[in-house]
Order: C-alpha cells, then structure tokens, then sequence
C-alpha cells in the first residue's frame, strides 16, 4: 500500500520525530487518503513497533533508546541461532543447502580485489536473502514469524547498517569477516553441528551491534542514513 510505504518512510526519516502525535485529518491530507485507510496505516505502523497507540485514542510516533536497539539486534542474534541450531539437529534437504551456498555464492561475487571494494547494493540484497533462507531451513513456522516480529525495527534487520557506512574502508573490509560466518553458518548446518551453528550465527547478529556503536558513540552523522535511527533518543 502506498500510504503505509509513504507513511513509514516519513517517520524512518525523521520527518515525524518519536514522539509526535499523529492525526488522522492532516495526515489524510498528506497521504491524499480518507480518514478510514489512515486509520488502518497507523494500526500496522503500531503493529510493526514504530507507533504507540494512546490510552484515549490515537497513535504517537515511538521513542527507542540505545538500550532498545541494542536488544532488537540480540534478540535477533538469538533467534537466528536459535534457527541455525534447529536446521543443524533436524537436518536439511538437499535443496536448502544448494540454496544457501547459491547465495553465498552472490555474496562471494560482490567482493572486488581490493579488500574495501565491495558492492553493497548487490551485497545487501543477497545478505537479506540468505537471512531469510537460513531461517526457513530450520523448519520452525514460530522461529519464522519471531524472526520477522524483531526485524521490523529496520536497525535491527541483517542489512541495517550497510548503506550508512558505505563510505568506511574498515566497514567494507568487515564484510569480509561476516562473509567467513556465512561460509561457516552454511558448513555447521551440513555438518549436523547444532551448537556450532548457533554459536556462529548469534556472533554474526553481533557485528550489527558494533555498528550501532559505532553510529552512536563514534559518528553520529550515520545514525541519519541509517533507517530509524533517528527515533533513538539520547
């Protein structure tokens, strides 16, 4: 739906700061919708985790700490692990391996000779692909829908950071780490190694952390180019 996708990009821009009250006749007439679809954007903004609903009615734009962001990553490394361990332990077709190293494969060809060049674009697309293919293979529909609930906070999702720090060599040469835990995640989970495929999968969600950290506390002009940082509050 265009006025959700609109709607959600406003507030992942800053547009409508955390904290703003949302109203449904100015907001109709910026979206150029009725009252009644307004309505509905706002409930599935809340139910995504961006809006608050108000006791007396209403919706206002959700506040996150630092604290917050950090444990949507965690919670995320959590469940990623959590669904590496199961694909590992219960085994995996054939099919889903081929599928996992066919990605993996993407991710291998958007690496350039030198250690910075990397295509993030192309990066980014195929990170979220293996993401959600890791996921499924752990046969688990819970694991799935948990996994999508945390990643809707958009810092929170794999490919979060990667258009923010487009610019730092050392963030395009720690591509090349994260990459070497794809390759490991994918070797765990042939080799039926449910701890070890968890272990590497839950540090992997942790170079996100990094990143956060990195935004916050070292170069706070990226928390502007990362979507939804800027509803963090100091």
């Amino acid at each position: 739906m265009r006025a959700l996708m609109e709607l959600r990009k406003k507030i992942l821009s800053g547009d409508y700061p955390g904290g703003t009250r949302l109203f449904e006749v100015p907001l109709a007439e910026t979206l150029q919708i009725s009252r009644t679809p307004v309505r509905e954007v706002m409930s599935r903004l809340a139910e995504e985790g961006l809006l608050d609903r108000l006791a007396n009615g209403g919706f206002v734009v959700r506040s996150f700490t630092y604290a917050d962001a950090v444990d949507a990553i965690e919670l995320r490394g959590v469940l990623e692990g959590t669904a590496a361990r199961l694909a590992a332990e219960r085994g995996v077709l054939q099919a889903g391996l081929d599928q996992l190293r066919e990605l993996l494969a993407r991710l291998e060809d958007c690496f350039g000779q030198a250690s910075d060049d990397v295509d993030l674009e192309a990066y980014s697309e195929a990170n979220a692909k293996f993401h959600i293919a890791l996921v499924e293979l752990s046969g688990s529909t819970v694991i799935q829908r948990e996994v999508e609930r945390a990643t809707r906070l958009p810092f929170a999702s794999p490919s979060a950071f990667l258009s923010g720090r487009a610019h730092v060599a050392a963030f395009r040469q720690s591509l090349h780490v994260a990459q070497d835990q794809h390759r490991s995640m994918v070797s765990a989970i042939a080799g039926r190694e449910g701890a070890r495929a968890e272990f590497i999968a839950r540090e992997h969600a942790r170079i996100a952390r990094k990143n956060l950290e990195y935004a916050v506390f070292e170069n706070p002009e990226l928390m502007l180019t990362v979507p939804g940082l800027v509803l963090l509050n100091s």
